[in-house]
């Protein structure tokens, strides 16, 4: 059976998209001042569900400014799980304060609470949830030992846009939350990333810094130091005709999920990421743990290569790479095992129904032979 192509996480660009960006070229207001951005800023937030949006240039950007509002720097601490994307934990170090590694859960892959707290010290500035491929912490644990220890959360929802706890969207559980828009997450601005918070002063001050701490009032005068971290007029217009078409993205990605449970389930050695309880993934990746007893997750990828079909490893665990080796304080073991087992599978939303189940039988056929 041929296949058209089938993608692993590229984005879904379309006639919207270009109605949009040819409106934002048409307007001269290209680069960092322009309607769209604030309407940008202005949905997302009614969305997600906080008082403000704060749009950077990217999620790595978001998370370094949160940190820096916070306040975060040498001599402090901040507590985040080994299994992420490497951009969840650099702007801690940019700042000059120390990871704390805490692992993860087997079944959801998300931090263990109970380790959280285990790792507070009188340094610990916050914690750092990540929502690794869109499926929610426990957020309810993580909050109760935030309040508990007085200890400040940034949420790391560059992936979870459109998950949910009890209803209630991720990005508004910390005192601020990181999103990105980078190509091939749900939407895309190209690039770009947004703070969410309910502190009005926050976002007001950290609209000031992304700006390079300008105050305008008294022309080119900058009384802090800040930073270029504006998204321009040109990607918040791509971000609204996405922002339009989000419920019919998180739709396809939960459908993807439903066909890659209803084939793989039962096959031998497959097992799945998991919700907690009344929570809800975004599914940004379809992903599953492989348990083969002869072939390893690069001849799997290789096979199911030859048969069309993309696939992408679980991120390296952080401890692994070079400036990170000496945070690495225990095994975490949970970490390495979905690290050596665990498989991205094709969900990008250009895919139709059928390109997924036949995604799923490969993977069955590859897993069997």
């Amino acid at each position: 059976m041929k296949m058209d192509t089938i993608f692993l996480d590229a984005p879904n660009l379309g006639e919207l998209e270009k109605k949009y960006l040819l409106e934002c070229v048409d307007s001269t207001f290209v680069s960092t001042a322009g309607p769209f951005i604030p309407e940008f800023e202005a949905r997302f937030a009614r969305y997600v569900g906080t008082k403000r949006a704060v749009s950077t240039q990217s999620g790595t950007a978001a998370i370094h400014l949160a940190l820096h509002e916070l306040g975060v720097g040498p001599g402090d601490e901040l507590i985040v799980p080994p299994i992420t994307f490497i951009a969840s934990v650099n702007p801690v170090t940019s700042v000059g304060a120390t990871p704390v590694f805490v692992d993860i859960d087997p079944s959801s892959w998300d931090m263990i609470p109970e380790l959280v707290e285990r790792a507070i010290t009188k340094n610990t500035k916050a914690i750092l949830p990540v929502h690794i491929y869109g499926n929610p912490c426990d957020m309810d644990a993580i909050t109760e030992i935030s309040q508990r220890h007085g200890i400040p959360i940034i949420e790391d929802a560059t992936e979870s846009l459109g998950a949910s706890v009890h209803g209630r969207k991720t990005g508004t559980f910390g005192s601020m939350a990181c999103f990105s828009f980078n190509g091939n997450k749900i939407i895309t601005t190209g690039g770009g990333g947004m703070i969410t918070t309910n502190d009005e002063k926050l976002a007001d001050h950290m609209k000031f810094l992304v700006n390079q701490a300008r105050d305008e009032s008294k022309g080119y005068y900058h009384p802090e130091i800040g930073f270029n971290y504006r998204m321009t007029n040109l990607e918040a217009s791509l971000g609204l005709a996405q922002f339009e078409r989000l419920p019919e993205f998180l739709r396809k990605k939960r459908r993807y999920m439903e066909i890659y449970r209803e084939i793989l389930t039962g096959i031998k050695g497959i097992e799945f990421q998991q919700e907690y309880p009344d929570s809800i993934s975004s599914w940004w990746l379809s992903s599953i743990k492989i348990n083969h007893p002869t072939k390893d997750i690069p001849q799997i990828q290789k096979e199911l290569k030859e048969k069309g079909i993309p696939t992408r490893r679980i991120f390296v665990p952080i401890t692994e790479f070079p400036p990170y080796r000496k945070y690495k304080k225990e095994e975490y073991p949970n970490s390495y095992e979905l690290y050596e087992k665990g498989l991205n599978l094709p969900s990008s939303t250009l895919n139709s129904e059928e390109q997924a189940e036949f995604a799923a039988r490969s993977i069955v056929d590859v897993i069997k032979a």
